[in-house]
């Protein structure tokens, strides 16, 4: 079989939705499912630099990816995603259908343009579509009169969460599968002996919420001396924001992307995750890559991030809270033996479920 996986998004850009497709596709290749995805790439230059004033992967995308254009940032849902828009790659995509003939086709957020509306238009087999997104999803005020009648060609439609599926069926009403994201889960994961720091990972969207833990931070640092690593969001981007909330750096270390490997390395080192997200989350997946490693969670209370969270997994706080997110931080710090307990059902929580 060969399954043709379709992400309107650039790899070279790292996000949730990113990290579940390249999950995914080792996944089907462990069970001898031959996978191609269509999908952006934003190659280094200057143009890129001038496009996407972030950092990103811009190497050669590996050989299972056929790249049809280059993305544009297009703020959404409180998000700032990098979605390919340039009609060339309309007749890209049906040349990559026409010559990869594939069995099943998988589209994720399938009613963004152009790849996955071109796709939905081209495709002659059966179509399978996942949506992430929650929220009010407003662009479809112009999507679904223009482009939405080709949600016809999706035959079965999945969603990643409850959220979703709301946030889906109110533009595009009919039956939606339950499906949640599934999450790495590295073969051994040890709650105790952490290193005395914590790590956000997101990127510098406004929804994420960094500013919140950088306000928090000069409290959490007082209070506990820990460390703060921040992944995923450029390290420009972290300067500048510290800088203008006038806020002290001491103590943090922006890694910028990092390779899955590597990401799972600094959750195995932390002794928390902190996701001080203020919205617009569909599913918490950077909170079970967290419960995967044994690395408890001190998150907002959410949508999305409250589907995930158990008693046993962490630490719930308002969102857009500094002062509750510090004392939550301090809290978990302070009490060793409740920081490894709550690591340990955490990683029990990813393995149930």
């Amino acid at each position: 079989m060969k399954v043709g996986i379709v992400v309107p998004y650039s790899w070279s850009y790292w996000g949730a939705v990113i990290e579940h497709v390249e999950l995914k596709v080792e996944a089907l290749h462990k069970l001898g499912v031959e996978t191609r995805t269509i999908m952006g790439h934003d190659p280094e230059g200057s143009f890129t630099r001038v496009l996407h004033p972030r950092h990103g992967r811009h190497g050669r995308p590996p050989a299972d990816v056929i790249p049809v254009g280059r993305s544009v940032i297009v703020p959404a849902n409180g998000a700032l995603p990098n979605i390919i828009l340039s009609p060339s790659a309309i007749p890209r995509v049906k040349r990559a259908l026409r010559r990869e003939r594939f069995d099943v086709l998988h589209l994720h957020e399938p009613m963004t343009p152009v790849i996955c509306t071109a796709t939905l238009a081209w495709a002659d087999c059966p179509v399978v579509g996942t949506f992430h997104a929650s929220g009010d999803l407003a662009w479809n005020t112009v999507g679904k009169p223009v482009w939405g009648f080709l949600m016809d060609r999706i035959d079965r439609r999945l969603a990643v969460s409850e959220a979703a599926r709301e946030s889906a069926a109110r533009w595009f009403p009919g039956d939606y599968e339950l499906v949640p994201n599934g999450t790495l889960i590295p073969p051994q994961a040890d709650p105790g002996g952490r290193q005395h720091r914590i790590v956000f990972v997101g990127r510098h969207d406004p929804r994420k919420g960094m500013p919140v833990l950088l306000k928090a931070w000069p409290e959490i640092r007082r209070r506990t001396g820990a460390e703060l690593r921040v992944v995923g969001a450029d390290p420009l981007m972290v300067r500048l924001a510290l800088t203008r909330l006038g806020v002290d750096g001491e103590g943090i270390e922006a890694l910028g992307f990092l390779s899955q490997e590597a990401l799972t390395e600094e959750l195995l080192a932390a002794k928390a995750l902190v996701a001080p997200s203020l919205g617009g989350e569909s599913f918490g997946m950077v909170l079970t890559r967290a419960f995967g490693c044994a690395t408890p969670v001190v998150a907002s209370d959410i949508t999305g991030y409250r589907d995930v969270m158990t008693d046993e997994t962490g630490v719930l706080v308002p969102p857009g809270d500094p002062g509750a997110l510090a004392a939550a931080v301090e809290g978990l710090l302070a009490d060793e033996p409740r920081r490894e307990r709550l690591g340990a059902g955490a990683r029990r929580v990813a393995e149930e479920r």
